[in-house]
């Protein structure tokens, strides 16, 4: 089958096309509304790279079809079987993939308030494809919706009731395309049946999630009703006393507006130390920078306390598996997190293992360990195109 994954966002639009699941075509454009926008096409090893004026979503989209049909790939959208859309948000509605039509397309917008900056621009993407491909099959595949197995005691919040009725709050969680191709790796990994499975699964990129799976569903996961819950990330805080919010509204005058932007883009990583790069702050350690060091002795140790308390909410946990940039190319960040875990969960490193600089799934844990430890490399784009193939086909 011929996919095409589309992930639109607010300034960007990327998209791969798979052919019985190997990607033969990448685009990414990036700057959209900018004088300058910035092109990348890479097809059959070749890279090419330029910049033009995209001046919205639609001049995108338009642009990204004659560079699809310019590689010779396709001589046409409409050969195409499907397009998978990633989509941020799917609330209580959607708990798997779902075929696009105008009531799904209805329920994503009424979720605009619980994704701002990102459902209207996976929006755009769809509703600009169905004006011009009316017949094109779409899909949507949500980040929230591997997560919408938690019981309601995780997925809750204790607040008044009334807030989830007439607000929506509870947490959703994110990065599940992320967790939920992981996980299935792992299966392939362990030769075990999904499941069968106990994981803990920790998404560290620029954003950071842990997912606690149980028989192959999620049944708890560390970010929330929005993405700035749970672990430390580059600029995001994860978990804080709420009260310090009121409390900085008090004493020092911010807007609250200013201190969500605070929260989310100046906090994490670069709020202690400057930047939200790992590979910054692991070298500056090294160098002996304090900041630096502190930086990543938090990080390390937020993750260690999921990894503790979702074992305890999972019982007996068969793997533990890294994924996202920082989890499958920062070792030290891996050492970090399994130091210490040996008495308690039987967790043991081998630290030879660890350091390999493989680009492939591999194993690091001592053969003493009671909980295997992987590094997977995520795809959700490839998880986009095998759950899209998986709707069409049913």
């Amino acid at each position: 089958m011929k996919i095409l994954v589309l992930n639109a966002g607010s300034s960007s639009l990327k998209c791969q096309l798979f052919i019985k699941d190997e990607s033969k075509v990448s685009v990414t454009i990036e700057r959209i509304g900018e004088k300058e926008s910035y092109i990348t096409l890479s097809y059959n090893t070749q890279k090419k790279e330029h910049t033009t004026g995209i001046k919205d979503q639609h001049h995108a989209m338009m642009t990204l079809f004659e560079l699809l049909k310019s590689t010779g790939i396709i001589s046409d959208i409409e050969e195409l079987d499907a397009v998978g859309h990633r989509v941020v948000h799917g609330g209580i509605h959607f708990s798997k993939p779902t075929r696009i039509t105008q009531e799904v397309i209805d329920n994503i917008r009424s979720l605009i308030p619980l994704a701002p900056l990102h459902n209207p621009a996976n929006l755009d993407g769809i509703e600009i494809l169905a004006e011009h491909y009316p017949s094109l099959t779409q899909v949507a595949v949500f980040d929230t919706a591997f997560h919408q197995s938690m019981p309601e005691y995780a997925a809750r919040y204790p607040l008044p009731y009334d807030l989830y009725e007439k607000a929506s709050v509870r947490r959703y969680g994110f990065h599940g395309t992320s967790h939920a191709y992981v996980a299935k790796e792992a299966a392939k990994l362990l030769q075990k049946p999904l499941d069968t499975l106990n994981l803990i699964t920790l998404h560290l990129g620029n954003g950071a999630s842990a997912t606690a799976i149980k028989k192959g569903k999620s049944i708890d996961t560390s970010m929330g009703l929005t993405p700035l819950e749970g672990l430390m990330m580059g600029t995001r805080s994860g978990d804080i006393d709420p009260a310090i919010i009121s409390y900085l509204v008090r004493t020092q005058e911010l807007s609250v507006e200013k201190i969500d932007t605070m929260l989310n883009k100046e906090s994490g990583l670069k709020g202690i130390c400057g930047t939200n790069e790992m590979r910054e702050v692991i070298s500056a350690t090294k160098k002996g920078d304090t900041k630096s060091k502190l930086a990543l002795e938090m990080y390390a140790y937020r993750i260690k306390k999921y990894v503790g308390a979702y074992s305890a909410v999972l019982g007996t946990v068969d793997a533990i598996v890294f994924t996202g940039g920082i989890g499958e190319h920062a070792a030290l960040v891996r050492e970090m997190v399994c130091e210490g875990l040996k008495d308690i969960f039987g967790i043991v490193l081998d630290k030879k293992k660890n350091l390999l600089n493989e680009s492939e799934q591999h194993t690091v844990h001592s053969m003493e360990s009671k909980t295997a430890l992987l590094v997977i490399p995520t795809n959700e784009e490839l998880e986009i195109a095998r759950q899209t193939e998986a709707v069409i086909s049913s």
